[in-house]
């Protein structure tokens, strides 16, 4: 048995989003083995209780090179934490946590990992076993989708063919950006070297040094440009997960029209932190989303238990 770890990089703002996300992982996610919460080291009390029999919270630190460090807080733009080096220009804590992903998953004892950002709230069952280790498991490829109006896609398509040592392709190409990502253990660390390889930087270094790149990018063409790690991923063209990735902050009833708009196969959803959709308005979504599936399941069964009679 090698059940799915999950991974949540998250920090200090987000703290009331990665409440209604462990929440909805305990009450619907089933066969994994630990989640892992990776937040900066100053936010470690904020997420403190948290710690459970299968949820872990660990500090960045333990996942960064020590040349990477923390700037005070005081020193934030935009209310973004930065991080600085002798190496680079300071990273955002945006840049970090594509590290953490990178680097938990390269160390962490685990075969397999799926990874949750803060934002993403469960409102079904999601069975994960049918992705361990040494079963395939899905690779978000929507071919076609990065053009060339769209600058930071195809920006990070051509920063991820130049890290990887791969010649760029014309555009429109793949989008491998998605909610509820499954990376393989091997896979990454083999990514991470051929980075290594082909810059003669440590990974971190490498990336810091480029700045704008996308870590599901990186993953997604490595994948798919070398065939016996692409043997071990299933493509598929969405995740099951709804997404909304605009800027206006939902009302309670847009969000009950996004969820309504769920397929059948969709067990999460996820609305952009940046958004600035308050919580309390995810929170009351999620509690009449399951009052609704509720009383769909009350008003079936009486009809199934007469179809036995």
């Amino acid at each position: 048995m090698n059940p799915v770890a999950l991974l949540t990089p998250t920090y200090g703002r987000d703290l009331e989003l990665c409440t209604l996300l462990c929440e909805s992982v305990d009450r619907h996610v089933k066969s994994f083995s630990k989640h892992y919460l990776l937040v900066p080291d100053c936010d470690l009390s904020l997420f403190s209780h948290f710690e459970s029999e299968r949820r872990i919270v660990l500090p960045s630190s333990k996942f960064l090179p020590k040349w990477l460090r923390p700037l005070p807080r005081i020193i934030q733009r935009k209310r973004r934490q930065y991080w600085w080096s002798f190496r680079t220009m300071p990273v955002s804590g945006w840049h970090v946590q594509q590290y953490l992903k990178i680097a938990a998953t390269t160390s962490l004892p685990h075969h397999r990992y799926c990874i949750l950002d803060s934002d993403i709230v469960f409102f079904r069952d999601f069975d994960l076993s049918r992705f361990e280790y040494p079963n395939a498991i899905p690779l978000l490829n929507m071919r076609d989708e990065v053009t060339s109006d769209q600058f930071r896609h195809s920006r990070w398509v051509e920063t991820s063919h130049e890290l990887l040592g791969l010649p760029t392709p014309p555009l429109p190409a793949s989008d491998f950006i998605g909610h509820i990502m499954f990376w393989d253990k091997e896979t990454t660390q083999a990514m991470a070297a051929r980075i290594e390889a082909v810059t003669n930087l440590h990974w971190v270094e490498a990336l810091s040094q480029t700045r704008e790149f996308s870590e599901y990018m990186l993953y997604g063409y490595f994948v798919e440009n070398d065939a016996g790690f692409s043997a071990r991923h299933t493509r598929t063209p969405r995740t099951q997960c709804v997404s909304y990735w605009d800027d206006p902050k939902l009302s309670r009833d847009e969000l009950n029209q996004l969820l309504r708009r769920a397929g059948k196969d969709d067990v999460a959803f996820s609305v952009a932190s940046f958004s600035g959709t308050p919580v309390e308005t995810i929170r009351a979504a999620v509690e009449e989303n399951a009052t609704v599936q509720t009383d769909r399941t009350a008003a079936i069964e009486p009809a199934g238990l007469a179809a036995l009679c």
